[in-house]
């Protein structure tokens, strides 16, 4: 997720998205409607040990993600159909080609630890697209690394990005498989998460001052 701190809200002042309405797709680990759904494993996961990571990967600020706010949002999806980026129904990793809320809420509920990681830069002004641009290369730079580097250790993970998959400039949705399911990402949005409410549930700022931009994206770990 990409926060631009400006004037200017994320959403409309009357959008309050209801975590009791019956299409939220709910992803804590408390979640006891679905038999399916694997109670939270007792194994130990050192939590401040992989923050510690995130931030020699070069991150600016890493936290603790709060499981419970795992909570997909249809509000969420409906703002990604509203297609501004214009990768809606275009991109694998995007609505409707990265898979329904029912189905990406299942694959979340595997998932028992998780972390927030974020990229920070310091605009001259809320203008300052080279610094945009460079903040996001940085920031998906260091998340794919760090990714892979997990990944070469063993780690079981689901990473959630931010902002569309560009690996390849012409993505091959619908016509042909994925070229590189093992690197492509889906973000935060495209799985129909609030960004700013997940990283106000973990105690993560999702505002971190005037003039700044922010990418947010998160790992989970069984």
């Amino acid at each position: 997720m990409m926060h631009l701190t400006s004037d200017i809200s994320d959403y409309p002042t009357d959008f309050v998205p209801s975590e009791t309405d019956g299409q939220v797709e709910s992803c804590g680990t408390s979640v006891s409607s679905d038999a399916s759904v694997p109670t939270k494993m007792s194994d130990p996961f050192d939590t401040d040990a992989m923050i510690a990571r995130a931030l020699e990967a070069g991150f600016s600020q890493a936290g603790k993600l709060n499981m419970e706010s795992l909570v997909l949002m249809p509000e969420v999806r409906d703002m990604c159909a509203a297609d501004k980026c214009h990768n809606y129904g275009k991109n694998w990793c995007c609505p409707p080609g990265c898979g329904s809320l029912e189905e990406n809420a299942a694959k979340i509920r595997q998932y028992h630890h998780g972390i927030l990681v974020q990229t920070i830069g310091q605009m001259e002004d809320e203008f300052d697209i080279e610094t945009i641009q460079l903040t996001s290369t940085q920031h998906r730079a260091n998340f794919s690394d760090l990714i892979h580097s997990l990944k070469e250790e063993g780690h079981t993970l689901l990473p959630m990005g931010a902002g569309s998959c560009t690996i390849c400039t012409h993505c091959t949705y619908p016509d042909a498989p994925c070229r590189f399911p093992d690197k492509a990402i889906v973000s935060m949005e495209a799985y129909g998460l609030w960004v700013s409410r997940v990283c106000e549930l973990s105690g993560v700022p999702y505002n971190n001052g005037r003039n700044t931009i922010t990418y947010t994206s998160c790992i989970l770990f069984r």
